[in-house]
């Protein structure tokens, strides 16, 4: 007889329960913005708003060139959205150390007072989330969207937060 802690269950590979994960995908990804998108439309902003100013906040200092990397997007696509950040008062541009040309990105304190009510809701909604399924949960729902994400920004991602880590290195 087999140990049904150890048997391999493949009902969570079957189509139904991957549509099933892809649909729960979008309507997380909804509800965990509805309230970010009610305090940007305040400011006439949209999600491409939030999306700089989330990862400009988590890497003061970051080259331009960086952000179009990280966001995937084009230079005229940034460049509206980060013109209308940097004239409002939310980012301060300045020029590289050794590169002039470089432009280096940083929130003021305006900026960093929008992230954190942006992040305040989404911070809480995830809390409650890992709380009710669990540490275990937790890791098993860290990995999946590793699993998600192209392996470049993964790669990334965890190089970012492990410094000790070696780019390639698991």
């Amino acid at each position: 007889m087999t140990d049904v802690k150890t048997a391999i269950n493949p009902l969570f590979l079957r189509e139904e329960e991957l549509r099933q994960a892809i649909e729960l995908l979008f309507f997380a990804y909804r509800d965990s913005t509805a309230e970010p998108d009610r305090i940007l439309a305040k400011y006439n902003f949209g999600r491409a708003h939030h999306r700089v100013i989330y990862f400009v906040g988590r890497n003061p200092d970051l080259p331009v060139s960086e952000l179009l990397r990280i966001l995937k997007i084009t230079k005229q696509s940034l460049s509206r959205v980060l013109g209308q950040l940097v004239e409002e008062g939310f980012i301060e541009q300045k020029a590289g150390q050794h590169d002039r040309r470089q432009r280096l990105l940083r929130l003021t304190e305006q900026g960093r007072s929008l992230e954190q009510q942006l992040s305040e809701a989404q911070l809480a909604r995830f809390a409650r989330a890992y709380r009710a399924a669990g540490a275990e949960s937790v890791v098993g729902f860290r990995t999946v969207l590793l699993g998600l994400i192209n392996e470049e920004d993964r790669e990334r991602f965890l190089a970012d937060r492990d410094p000790q880590r070696l780019p390639g290195e698991r």
